[in-house]
């Protein structure tokens, strides 16, 4: 059955903000509505740009996207961004049972829309075509798009197993098992190594900050079966002692609902953007194996064109008929190898520029997540302190007579 949208968890804040003097991009991905029954149900989301580009249509435009429209929008510009750290989408539920809980489709928002917030607070990628075509096509107009690349860009599967060999590859050139034809960059590899740190500290961050939000909601859960207990408890004795029992009961259940708001509080605010990152520092790997793949094709191009060049100089010396045919292909593998050093080398300057701004962007986001971690669970030790020690007296004085 179809859900009602609502004007609930609606925009993160916006890139830029609105002004009627400064170019500003504000989008928001709100109201998610399940469509469609079975296997072929999913989560439609309405995206709404607020903008003065004059590129655009209209200063304000909403359409109806869906998450495969938000992966045809990654796609394109990973293939066209290169040396750029993509953002990264979250993950997709195998699980038919979660995929539509309340609370995924809400993490599943809001991870959308931290996503094209974040192409859209890029100075580069903010003005790509793809992404006005995104923020602005009607959905059959989507429809078609993703139909026509289905059949040039390689499914998301075939994707994933392609980066995951790269992957590969390139943890074991970190690691040392494999030497391939690679830069030797004392600052490249200083990189690396920041990056895959960076992704096991993380993901061990990530895990405990899971761990947390499921001790919190079992500890709710165990309050709330404890407090209905005391309750009957309470009500089987007639006198101070059942009318405190029945109070501790009534305080369980209420601590029970504080712990299972601030399990979700923490979920959203903390355990995501965690998350998050995770899924960010994936995006790097996959820029430098781009970068690998490129300075390996760079290399390979130049080789050849050394042993070209040796056989045309072979061929000029015996005045062959084939030097024509030689040079031709000499100059064409020329152009293509300079060509491949400029992609190279625009790889490595827009990696430059793109670290310096993850590790800004990083230590804003994480200071926010943690402040607000340390914020809530100060405002939950004190609403339990709080709840406990209004019983003290009434629970002293059944003890005491």
């Amino acid at each position: 059955m179809e859900q009602q949208r609502s004007s609930a968890g609606g925009a993160s804040l916006s890139p830029r903000s609105p002004s009627s003097s400064q170019p500003f991009l504000s989008v928001s991905v709100t109201d998610p509505v399940k469509l469609g029954n079975g296997v072929q149900s999913y989560i439609s989301y309405r995206v709404i740009t607020k903008t003065n580009f004059t590129e655009y249509q209209a200063p304000e435009k909403i359409v109806i996207r869906r998450y495969s429209d938000f992966v045809w929008l990654r796609d394109r510009l990973f293939e066209k961004y290169k040396g750029i750290f993509i953002p990264a989408l979250p993950e997709k539920s195998a699980v038919e049972k979660f995929r539509f809980s309340a609370e995924f489709i809400e993490m599943r928002r809001q991870a959308l829309d931290v996503f094209v917030n974040r192409i859209a607070s890029h100075h580069q990628l903010q003005q790509s075509e793809d992404l006005m075509t995104f923020l602005q096509a009607e959905e059959e107009t989507m429809e078609r798009l993703r139909s026509h690349e289905a059949g040039i860009f390689k499914k998301p599967s075939d994707l994933m197993q392609i980066f995951k060999d790269v992957q590969s590859k390139v943890s074991d050139v970190v690691l040392g098992k494999e030497k391939p034809v690679e830069e030797s960059d004392a600052e490249y590899e200083k990189l690396k190594h920041y990056v895959f740190e960076l992704e096991n500290h993380l993901g061990e961050a990530q895990k405990h900050a899971y761990r947390l939000v499921k001790r919190h909601r079992e500890l709710g859960q165990s309050l709330s079966d404890f407090g209905k207990a005391v309750k009957l408890l309470g009500a089987s004795e007639g006198n101070a002692l059942g009318k405190a029992f029945s109070e501790l009961g009534i305080k369980s259940e209420i601590l029970s609902i504080k712990l299972q708001k601030e399990a979700h509080e923490l979920l959203m605010s903390f355990e995501e953007p965690l998350k998050d990152y995770v899924r960010a520092v994936q995006s790097i790997k996959a820029t430098i194996a781009e970068r690998a793949n490129a300075f390996r094709r760079q290399c390979e191009l130049a080789e050849t064109m050394k042993l070209k060049e040796i056989n045309l100089d072979k061929l000029m010396l015996i005045r062959s008929e084939k030097v024509g045919e030689a040079e031709r292909e000499f100059h064409e593998l020329k152009a293509e190898s300079e060509q491949a050093t400029k992609t190279f080398e625009t790889i490595v300057k827009l990696m430059n520029e793109e670290i310096g701004r993850f590790q800004e962007q990083k230590t804003l986001d994480m200071g926010i997540a943690f402040h607000e971690f340390a914020k809530g669970q100060a405002r939950l030790a004190n609403g339990i302190a709080d709840a406990w020690r209004s019983l003290l007296p009434k629970l002293e004085a059944c003890s005491s007579s």
